[in-house]
C-alpha cells in the first residue's frame, strides 16, 4: 500500500467524519449523570467496566452520596456494596472517596474544569479527565479508550498504542470543534460495528475509507 500523504489523510479523515455523522448523529456519552461530580465518579467507575453496569449502580450510589461532601465522609468499605458488581470495585471505592476528599480540600467541593487539575485527583487519568471536561464543561477534548485507540489504528490515523500519542494524532487530523463528537462516535462504532475480534466490515458505513478493510 503506498504511503499516504498528510493532505490525503486529512481529506480521508474529513470523509470519515462525514460518514460517522451520518451513522451516529446523536453520538454522546452513554453514562447517566446529572452533574459534573456524578460524571466524574461514573467515569472513574467505568474503567474496565461497561457503561451498562455503571448506570445500574450509580442511582443508588448517588442517592446515598449526592455530593462530594457526602462521599468524602464515607469510608471505601461503606461505598463498596453499591458498586460491588463493577470490576475492580474495591480500588474504585477507594479512589472515589479519595477524589471526593480532594475536591473538598483543593477545590471547595467543585469539580475543576481543566484536564491538568482533574488528573491531580486520585484515580483520575487523562481519559477520565477528557471525558469530564468535554461532557460537563464543553471543552474540546478527545478521550482515548480501547475503542478509540483501536479504530484510530485501523483507520490509519495513528500507529501508536499509548493513549496520549493517539490523542495527539487525532487532534492533528480533526478540528477542535469536532473532537468531542469524534470521541463519542468512534466509541459507538467500536462497540457496535468495528469490534475487537470480529469487525463487521460488511455493514460498516466507512469501510470504503478504511485501509484495514481487506486485512
Amino acid at each position: 500500500m503506498p504511503r499516504e500523504s498528510k493532505v490525503a489523510r486529512r481529506t480521508r479523515a474529513a470523509q470519515v467524519l462525514d460518514g460517522l455523522r451520518d451513522a451516529y448523529p446523536d453520538a454522546g456519552t452513554e453514562l447517566d449523570y446529572r452533574s459534573a461530580f456524578q460524571l466524574l465518579i461514573a467515569t472513574v467507575l467505568s474503567a474496565q467496566a461497561t457503561d451498562v453496569s455503571v448506570n445500574a449502580a450509580t442511582p443508588a450510589l448517588f442517592a446515598r452520596y449526592p455530593t462530594p461532601a457526602a462521599l468524602a465522609a464515607a469510608t471505601p468499605q461503606e461505598v463498596e456494596p453499591f458498586i460491588r458488581k463493577i470490576g475492580l470495585y474495591r480500588n474504585k471505592a477507594k479512589h472515589c472517596v479519595q477524589a471526593a476528599r480532594a475536591l473538598l480540600e483543593r477545590y471547595e467541593g467543585e469539580v475543576p474544569a481543566s484536564v491538568e487539575e482533574l488528573v491531580s485527583l486520585p484515580g483520575v487519568g487523562r481519559k477520565t479527565a477528557n471525558v469530564v471536561v468535554s461532557n460537563a464543561f464543553g471543552v474540546p477534548a478527545i478521550a482515548v479508550d480501547t475503542h478509540v485507540g483501536r479504530l484510530a489504528r485501523r483507520l490509519g490515523f495513528s500507529t501508536h498504542t499509548l493513549p496520549d500519542e493517539v490523542e495527539r494524532d487525532l487532534q492533528a487530523l480533526f478540528a477542535p470543534a469536532d473532537w468531542v463528537f469524534v470521541h463519542h462516535a468512534l466509541i459507538l462504532h467500536g462497540r457496535r460495528v468495528c469490534t475487537a475480534r470480529r469487525p463487521a466490515c460488511e455493514r460498516c458505513p466507512i469501510a470504503s475509507l478504511c485501509p484495514s478493510r481487506q486485512l
